[in-house]
């Protein structure tokens, strides 16, 4: 079933209203009372029954104080709205305030540059901030992370500890700038990992203190550098605050032959390419690719990537000699891997009941395919196989539930029709990605409908843990993989590093 922007957007807002009250602990009653509306009101926008107004969105984003996002939301609904009826845009708040009042600090415009120098990279970020929010802004958090094999976490992580990232090499400076007085900035560091760090930019010096009070405007630039062995082929600019103007500036050097690329991604919207294209122009001996965009959501991520054609990287996905990976151990089990085409591709349904002789040799294949696997791995938490994940593109799964005793649950042409509104985040690991575990929101409940053998079609709801296993391999018969629905940012962690193998979910 297609769904239109419509219908896609109040969903967005409707997810966005829930994350942010569950987040506050609040109770649909709870928030109702504090925004002054009828305590079905919250409820009916959350189940999408009530399209979201104006009033209510405005009255949510100051109740949550949700840094804007919720707002952002509305007026991404309200533009569609707007869209589709053919009316003229109208102007949400006054001019020259893109957001409500007491949003609190807004990127007005963001510029981030890194360059190759034959030391490593040198990174610096250039921020016009506004102090959009009733209180003084007296420090900003800044994050620095590094992953010097960004397609193989467990040789990252191992690199990491070995080699991990100090304060003293990145050699941190920061300053305000008043209208090009430039004024140095003290620093103090939040988090020490081994390829993170979070430090605290602090409006104040040596010899003074100078706070960015409501309604004031003020230029930050901060730079710091990381060596070449500690920094991957790769730059991501998250937004973390409200953010109006976002740019991105590479420079390496042209005699390498870089071939730069992007992805996007945010909590609604899966990974995809930039939607516009990276620009490249020279410079001498320096190549320049540039790339913008304007009012970028709140949690969106923008990753540039890189390669030097004129010097290859060596194969980091080569596991050392004489480890067998659990994905080989896989693959000798003839399931597909990660990276096959036909795992990105829709499984096509079957004709039933004029195809059931098809479908029950498919089903057959799925069934001893789990019987195989049973020796290679303990599947305490269940297990499910999708038709794709064996190279047939055909809507048939089998999900067996963590009870032995249990009967294994055939799904064919499966769809879900309706999803609990509460989430929890488990650990998933996939067949087809087996060197990986990944931390993945799921809804508690999802109603599937799906075939019987003679054509006929049922409904079944599932929860909890079944809910999760249905609900991956349905995502297989549709092309995606789990960690599409990760949340972005998260990283996913190496199964020699999980420690929960063997153990059931927790519910």
């Amino acid at each position: 079933m297609t769904t239109s922007p419509l219908d896609r957007a109040a969903d967005s807002f409707a997810a966005e209203l829930a994350r942010q009250r569950t987040a506050r602990g609040l109770s649909k009653k709870q928030l109702a009372v504090l925004m002054g509306f009828d305590p079905s009101y919250v409820s009916h926008v959350e189940g999408r029954r009530h399209r979201p107004t104006e009033d209510f969105a405005r009255r949510a984003e100051a109740v949550l104080e949700a840094g804007g996002v919720i707002w952002q939301r509305f007026r991404e609904y309200d533009e569609v709205r707007h869209t589709r009826a053919g009316l003229p845009q109208r102007e949400l708040s006054p001019p020259g305030q893109w957001l409500p009042p007491g949003t609190g600090l807004v990127v007005e415009r963001e510029l981030a540059t890194l360059t190759h120098t034959d030391e490593g990279y040198l990174c610096v970020i250039r921020r016009e901030l506004y102090n959009a929010g009733t209180e003084p802004v007296t420090r900003y958090l800044v994050r620095v992370a590094v992953d010097r094999y960004p397609n193989d976490p467990g040789r990252s992580n191992r690199h990491h500890r070995e080699h991990p990232l100090t304060f003293a090499e990145l050699q941190l400076r920061a300053y305000r700038d008043d209208g090009g007085e430039r004024e140095p900035m003290h620093w103090r560091a939040k988090h020490d990992r081994d390829a993170f760090k979070e430090i605290w930019l602090l409006f104040e010096n040596g010899e003074r203190r100078f706070p960015l009070y409501p309604g004031d405007r003020a230029t930050i630039e901060y730079a710091y550098r990381v060596g070449a062995e500690k920094w991957g082929p790769w730059f991501q600019r998250a937004v973390r605050v409200p953010t109006r103007h976002l740019a991105v500036r590479l420079d390496l050097p042209a005699v390498l032959d870089p071939q730069v690329w992007g992805a996007e991604t945010s909590l609604s919207a899966e990974e995809g390419p930039l939607r516009t294209p990276v620009q490249r122009h020279d410079e001498g001996d320096r190549a320049i690719f540039e790339w913008q965009t304007d009012d970028p959501p709140l949690n969106a991520r923008y990753r540039m990537q890189w390669r030097f054609r004129a010097r290859p990287e060596p194969d980091h996905d080569a596991p050392p000699e004489g480890r067998v990976r659990p994905s080989d151990r896989m693959r000798a089990a003839g399931v597909v891997q990660r990276g096959d085409d036909l795992l990105r591709q829709p499984a096509r349904p079957f004709d039933l009941p004029a195809e059931e002789g098809t479908a029950r040799k498919v089903v057959d294949r799925l069934c001893a395919t789990l019987a195989r696997l049973d020796e290679l791995h303990p599947f305490s938490k269940g297990v499910g196989i999708a038709a794709p994940q064996l190279g047939i593109g055909r809507a048939a799964a089998v999900v067996r539930p963590p009870d032995r005793n249990a009967e294994p649950v055939v799904l064919l042409n499966p769809r879900v029709v309706d999803v609990s509104p509460d989430t929890d985040e488990q650990y998933e690991g996939c067949l087809s990605f087996f060197d990986h575990r990944g931390l993945v929101p799921r809804p508690l409940r999802v109603d599937v409908e799906h075939a019987q053998w003679d054509g006929s079609r049922i409904i079944t709801s599932f929860e909890y843990g079944m809910a999760r296993l249905v609900a991956h391999e349905i995502d297989h018969l549709e092309g995606r993989l789990y960690v599409d629905r990760m949340t972005p940012g998260v990283p996913l962690v190496p199964v020699e590093e999980y420690r929960e193998t063997g153990r059931p979910w927790r519910y």
